[in-house]
């Protein structure tokens, strides 16, 4: 019994200072960067997190487009609204960067899931103003509220100035705000299916798998075509001229794991794919599954949802 205890004992101790270990790691290659960094990640099979600053808010970008899935999700649950339902592409809703819908013509019709896809996959703002429109800021807000986010929040659409009363906040943090840690919340939320319908929750996270930028978390863990192979990484990215962010579940052969990662005010401000924060984002995801899951990600298996109705 007592080298029972000895051993389980001598198993903790490890586990703590590789956990110390990977933070000094993560530290250090942080306090090189020319720039700001807000980090936090949870291996959800251990427990076992990591943290910079990671309670701190910071501008979202296009981030926050996240809650807004959950939220469609939510109400599609409820039976509030169908990922069926009907939505048609507005002038008014056409604005400017990430996406193609911008290029289409008014009057083309979508459904409510087309504009869900495309904002989180293509994080196009013409479809998530669409989504907007469709699911509500207010409910989202208040959901996000009611899990405990103090400090995430959606302000208003994209390219589009702030309507009605607005937190004094707003025209510091722009779309939205969050910190790493509520964030990383968020998508804890998703991949533990916290909804309740496991049908509606692998759909979210096929559509985050599905996302088509590739140069921050999944930088340096894929090795496959994520075109035609199922990607091992569930995430949502976000960018301005001074800010890169990305978050998701990284699915690995030894369980989930979530990392958050947000980088602002930095002196790279380049549109690049050699751009120092995203390279940054790619080293540290992949610093964290070299100490938590060195198995690597579960790339390239089959469709979960391959001949299901959509």
């Amino acid at each position: 019994m007592l080298k029972r205890i000895l051993g389980v004992s001598l198993l903790l101790l490890a586990a703590t200072a590789y956990a110390a270990d990977l933070q000094k790691q993560l530290e250090a290659v942080a306090a090189k960067h020319e720039g700001k960094v807000a980090l936090y990640a949870k291996n959800l099979r251990t427990g076992d997190t990591v943290a910079i600053d990671a309670e701190v808010p910071v501008k979202t970008a296009s981030v926050i487009k996240l809650p807004l899935m959950v939220e469609a999700f939510r109400q599609v649950k409820a039976g509030k609204i169908k990922l069926s339902d009907p939505i048609e592409l507005t002038k008014d809703n056409q604005v400017p960067g990430s996406g193609v819908l911008a290029f289409m013509q008014p009057g083309l019709k979508l459904t409510l899931e087309d504009a869900i896809s495309m904002m989180m996959m293509l994080s196009d703002n013409t479809a998530t103003n669409m989504v907007i429109d469709a699911v509500g800021l207010k409910p989202t807000n208040e959901w996000l509220a009611s899990k405990g986010l103090k400090n995430t929040y959606f302000y208003k659409k994209v390219y589009k100035k702030a309507e009605g009363p607005m937190p004094p906040d707003q025209k510091q943090f722009g779309l939205g705000k969050t910190t790493a840690k509520e964030m990383a919340q968020v998508v804890e939320s998703v991949t533990k299916c916290e909804l309740g319908d496991k049908s509606l929750c692998d759909k979210m996270i096929y559509i985050m798998r599905n996302q088509q930028y590739r140069a921050m978390i999944p930088r340096y863990l894929e090795t496959v075509d994520t075109s035609e192979e199922l990607s091992g990484v569930a995430d949502k990215i976000g960018a301005l001229d001074e800010v890169r962010a990305d978050v998701g579940a990284v699915f690995t052969r030894q369980g989930p794991i979530v990392i958050s990662a947000f980088t602002y005010d930095n002196k790279d401000q380049s549109w690049t794919p050699e751009n120092q924060a995203e390279i940054l984002i790619g080293r540290m995801a992949r610093m964290i599954l070299d100490e938590w899951a060195p198995k690597g990600v579960a790339t390239g298996e089959k469709d979960p949802l391959a001949g299901t109705k959509k």
